[in-house]
């Protein structure tokens, strides 16, 4: 079977609806059974795909992540977001991405973050009479900040697979994260303006200082987890399980809003999404041997290198590959495949691999916003009750402003690299 063959194969699998690890696991395995290499190897690269210490950090970001939403934490920081920028015009949608800045520091996820925050957003929103599709707009685009500011699941794997630092990774991450959420508040200034959104609410010293005695606690929780990592008090792995055990301190001693039944159902919910997750992984490595293997990292860096000798053509040519491949592959199992293509010709061009990290990880996010994957969109569609089709128009307009910063953390790599190379370099 031919290189040709097996993305055909693996094309028409997701073609026909089958899940992405099982056609990158089918695909794989029809290749190697027809190329006479041993089907043991097959159960050695799923072994090896997984078998890494920083992987560890997945299934306790997600668990961290679970345990908040339960825990009534998600609720404390929005009503301190609200009380902080709730006077603005326009103000429940600044509301939403402060929201999503606070929750970024906790999650890691913009799935967790839509189905967290998004139902107390939107409901918001709507209660206070704005249009549901721009409420799900807004919520859309803000949670694809979650995976950029640190921690970030989408980082824990780029650096597992890259050989990157998580560490530098999650450091990069932290810039470009606040310039996404001042580039989205800069348009929902826009569309207060023009569709004449009037302040939700007075602002109020005394309000503010309640809502922030309140919430206290859960915002101490980014403190911990990226001051440990930047310190070095903590690794990746060792600050996801910190955070679990805050989680837990919060919900069960603090705030005692988590019950063994809740705990149970979070516990098994968290078990559920590793499982999926770690699965992609496995089967993506696997796909992503069989293309070293067969050299085509090689030949694809050769392709790109020789379209052109400058390197920002080359790199907006990777950023319109990125962008394609997020509108039809999950995020892991893009990550994992693509590395080992790409990588190697960002270097190439004298892209640092942190670097490199960032500007895929944001891509993949923008995926996340349009069909025919979209997974955050269908997560806000069963939220809010508005039709897919009408969240992906509504969304549409936000996709402006992160497009425009995905071009400057491109181009500018400053903006990424500034944090990491004071901290480590």
């Amino acid at each position: 079977m031919t290189i040709a063959l097996l993305f055909l194969i693996l094309g028409l699998m997701l073609l026909f609806g089958v899940p992405v690890a099982i056609a990158l696991a089918g695909a794989s395995a029809l290749f190697i059974m027809t190329g006479h290499v041993p089907p043991m190897v097959v159960a050695h690269r799923v072994i090896n795909g997984v078998d890494s210490f920083p992987l560890l950090a997945v299934p306790f970001f997600i668990l961290a992540g679970n345990l908040m939403n339960s825990a009534g934490i998600t609720e404390r920081i929005f009503s301190f977001a609200l009380a902080l920028v709730g006077w603005m015009r326009g103000g429940l949608g600044h509301v939403n991405v402060g929201a999503s800045v606070i929750f970024a520091g906790m999650s890691g996820a913009a799935v967790a973050d839509a189905g967290g925050l998004g139902s107390i957003e939107i409901k918001a929103m709507r209660d206070a009479g704005y249009d549901p599709g721009f409420a799900v707009g807004v919520t859309a685009a803000s949670s694809t900040i979650g995976p950029i500011i640190p921690p970030s699941l989408p980082m824990v794997i780029y650096g597992v697979v890259s050989g990157a630092s998580i560490g530098q990774l999650f450091a990069a991450g932290f810039l470009p994260g606040l310039v996404m959420a001042a580039s989205l508040m800069l348009m929902i200034a826009y569309f207060a303006r023009v569709r004449g959104f009037k302040r939700d609410q007075p602002f109020a010293l005394k309000l503010l200082q309640v809502t922030f005695a309140r919430a206290f606690l859960s915002l101490l929780t980014p403190v911990i987890i990226v001051g440990g990592i930047l310190s070095g008090a903590f690794t990746p792995t060792e600050a996801a399980v910190a955070a679990c055990a805050y989680a837990l301190f919060l919900g069960l001693v603090v705030y005692r809003t988590l019950s063994l039944k809740r705990f149970l159902r979070v516990s098994y919910d968290t078990i559920e999404t590793t499982a999926v997750v770690l699965f992609v992984v496995a089967a993506a490595s696997i796909f992503a041997w069989i293309l070293t293997s067969n050299r085509v990292p090689e030949a694809a860096a050769t392709l790109l290198l020789s379209l052109s000798d400058r390197p920002w053509v080359i790199l907006l040519l990777m950023n319109v590959v990125l962008l394609v491949v997020g509108c039809f592959m999950e995020t892991v199992a893009a990550i994992t495949i693509l590395v080992p293509v790409l990588l190697p010709v960002a270097v190439e061009l004298g892209v640092d691999p942190v670097h490199f990290g960032v500007i895929m990880v944001l891509n993949l996010m923008l995926g996340l916003l349009t069909p025919p994957v979209g997974m955050v969109l269908y997560v806000l569609s069963r939220v809010s009750g508005v039709p897919f089709e009408r969240c992906v128009v509504a969304t549409a307009p936000f996709l402006i402003p992160l497009v425009l910063c995905l071009l400057l953390m491109t181009f500018i790599p400053g903006i990424a690299m500034w944090l990491p190379t004071l901290i480590y370099r």
